[in-house]
């Protein structure tokens, strides 16, 4: 959770950049200003200690049972509990449409409720399940191979450890393969949370989100904001990926000390 933590926090005026790219009416920088890049950074990136520590733990637990496939499906879907509220008042931050993280958690909550921290919580669920099973069994085959490779070129030494250049690389290649897995889905998740942000016709529903933006602007809008993405997803898994076995052997260590 700490390392997704980070990451996310370095990563942040990349993300808001990225929602910048995807929303309905096209906002610019210049439309909401450079605060923007920051606005509710501290707090929601807060949240990926939560986020992080439901994905991470759940797989764990899961993992040895039923394998990465079912364990990582599992992380995810836990995760959404604390991932969507964060990206819902994250998103409209970005969008101008609160100003402060507690007007924003204000007015949420005054006008709708517990659930409208969870809207668009379907098309979330949908984008975040495939992208962290393909990640997760990326990063389980990747570390695989690598690690026979190791112990091929030099067998005297036993398992092989990947060092945390070796897992920042892994994690770079296995976001950007489910990136663009999930990429449509990802712009409709970003359409429906902003949608107070634009004074267009609200959409219904996540489908009628999408058949709305292959018929009016076409499937090349599904795609926008993948640049974006891209770099925050890779630099988010690459730096989870990287610190987690660092994280994970620090804690280790500190118990067996005491």
């Amino acid at each position: 959770g700490t390392s997704r933590a980070l990451a996310q926090a370095l990563l942040y005026p990349v993300d808001a950049l990225r929602t910048l790219a995807q929303t309905r009416d096209g906002r610019t920088l210049s439309d909401v200003g450079t605060k923007a890049l920051l606005r509710g950074c501290a707090q929601t990136s807060s949240f990926a200690l939560l986020t992080g520590a439901f994905q991470f733990g759940i797989f764990g637990l899961v993992n040895p049972k039923y394998g990465p496939l079912v364990a990582s499906a599992a992380g995810a879907a836990g995760s959404c509990l604390v991932s969507v509220p964060q990206e819902v008042i994250k998103q409209r931050l970005v969008t101008g449409v609160y100003g402060s993280f507690r007007e924003a958690v204000s007015m949420i909550w005054k006008a709708e409720g517990l659930g409208g921290f969870y809207s668009a919580w379907k098309p979330t669920m949908s984008r975040n399940v495939p992208f962290v099973v393909t990640t997760f069994t990326s990063r389980d085959v990747l570390k695989g191979k690598i690690q026979k490779y190791k112990e091929k070129r030099d067998p005297e030494r036993g398992s092989a450890v990947l060092t945390p250049v070796e897992n920042i690389g892994i994690g770079i290649v296995s976001a950007l393969m489910a990136g663009v897995l999930t990429q449509p889905i990802d712009v409709v998740k970003t359409r429906m949370m902003t949608q107070a942000a634009s004074t267009a016709m609200p959409y219904t529903s996540a489908l009628d989100c999408a058949s709305s933006i292959l018929r009016t602007e076409g499937w090349r809008k599904l795609y926008s904001g993948f640049g974006q993405r891209s770099v925050y997803m890779c630099g988010l898994w690459g730096i989870t990926f990287g610190l987690e076995p660092l994280m994970t052997s620090y804690l280790d260590e500190k118990k067996k000390n005491q």
